[in-house]
């Protein structure tokens, strides 16, 4: 996995002769990942960024809501709201907040937070550390699958923190990292998510308030505290300031995780030649003929899991869409309904459409479930499933029809998107 960080001064955003970065068609400087392949340890990590100052919470939460910066982990919700709220529900309940820094991505076409991890490990550790004292938490853990004794390292160099933070590896499962099912599995549970009455703002781990951030999200708070809020602001778009790490896949080369401005057009991420379709925001984002997604710009309610992924005209991509929807069903907590049935069906469904030949009322059938289980579940698995289905009907309108006259258009069946072993 390669990055686009080739800088050692993250909160630089100019050229080297000091002329303004263009960000809406230019990389910016990264401000997240450090250079090269190599963790950057505590010296180095301060030494780039500058010590962390511990400032009172309210203005911490003032500068916070002054920058605009929304989760990274796919919803785009306010960060200082999300902060504010557990901070409320702790002084409400008398209840000490709970903080988990969420780096369980699930999403197997992401690397972004791995990758941060992985380079970054003390911006993280700066932004939990910040982020217990903006809601007065007294707990504080990081959730990631595996593979995070580089973290553990990181965190045995740090004697001053105020508060420990404790790791916990979670299941490598598509819903690991949801809210809910994350505060279940701190809590010695099973790592499934359950009904988001009451949120787990108001009612997580032990029954406390509970803040699960995204590990990009906390990242970007520990810079906004050190450089403020109209740094922050210095990249991006008025409507969505700041950067975000996406995770590239194209024909013929390795996945690339790169940091981008939001409001830069995706033709700069992502080479065109040679491919027919993009999808955008992971297994739960959505396709888009590669003439549609060159004209789109890096917004938050695309981006979702920050995955972007230039399918090649070579491939079909209503094979890939069946496998991956045949991961996504296996994946589901089966807990309710669309899950357990519709998701199953679906998948099943859509594997017959991937097949070139009859279909009969497949289509109409996979148009019809969608419906059914949209906005049904005990989270939003099936929404997401739904939006990455309907997205593939429509791109892929023309090959299906090709495939009900028995015919299909790939002339390479190697699969392209990543799917778990014993998942595809």
């Amino acid at each position: 996995m390669t990055t686009t960080a080739t800088t050692t001064t993250a909160p630089t955003d100019r050229h080297h002769d000091d002329r303004p970065v263009d960000r809406h068609h230019l990389y910016m400087s990264p401000r997240l990942l450090a250079p090269g392949a190599t963790p950057a340890d505590f010296p180095t990590h301060e030494n780039r960024y500058g010590p962390l100052t511990h400032g009172h919470p309210t203005q911490l939460l003032r500068t916070l809501a002054e920058s605009g910066l929304t989760g990274r982990g796919g919803a785009a919700f306010p960060t200082y709201r999300k902060l504010a709220s557990v901070a409320e529900a702790g002084r409400r309940t008398g209840r000490a907040p709970v903080v988990i820094a969420n780096g369980a991505e699930g999403e197997p076409a992401s690397a972004k937070d791995k990758t941060l991890l992985r380079l970054s490990p003390h911006l993280v550790l700066d932004g939990v550390q910040l982020a217990a004292e903006a809601t007065g938490a007294n707990e504080a853990y990081l959730a990631v699958e595996d593979g995070a004794t580089y973290f553990e390292t990181a965190l045995a160099e740090r004697t001053r923190d105020l508060l420990p933070v404790r790791v916990v590896r979670v299941p490598r499962r598509f819903l690991s990292g949801q809210s809910s099912a994350l505060t279940q599995y701190v809590d010695g549970r099973a790592a499934l998510p359950r009904h988001q009455r009451p949120p787990v703002r108001e009612h997580g781990v032990h029954r406390a308030p509970t803040l699960v951030q995204n590990v990009e999200t906390l990242a970007h708070l520990a810079l906004i505290a050190r450089y403020g809020a109209d740094w922050f602001r210095s990249a991006g778009t008025p409507a969505e300031p700041g950067s975000v790490l996406c995770t590239v896949h194209a024909p013929g080369r390795r996945a690339q995780v790169v940091e981008a401005p939001y409001g830069m057009p995706l033709s700069r991420l992502v080479p065109f030649g040679g491919v027919g379709a993009v999808l955008v925001g992971g297994y739960h984002g959505r396709w888009f003929p590669a003439v549609d997604a060159a004209r789109l710009v890096i917004r938050a309610d695309h981006l979702g899991a920050g995955v972007l992924a230039a399918l090649p005209v070579d491939r079909c991509g209503l094979a890939e869409t069946a496998r991956v929807l045949r991961y996504l069903a296996l994946e589901s907590a089966g807990q309710c309904g669309p899950c357990l049935n519709g998701l199953p069906r679906i998948a099943a469904a859509f594997r017959t459409l991937a097949a070139p030949g009859p279909q009969g009322a497949t289509r109409e059938d996979v148009a019809r479930w969608a419906g059914l289980v949209e906005g049904r579940g005990a989270c939003h698995h099936p929404d997401g499933t739904v939006r990455l289905v309907r997205s593939a009907l429509t791109t892929f309108g023309g090959e299906l029809d090709a495939h009900a006259r028995g015919y299909c258009s790939a002339t390479d069946t190697t699969p392209f998107l990543p799917v778990p072993e014993n998942r595809s």
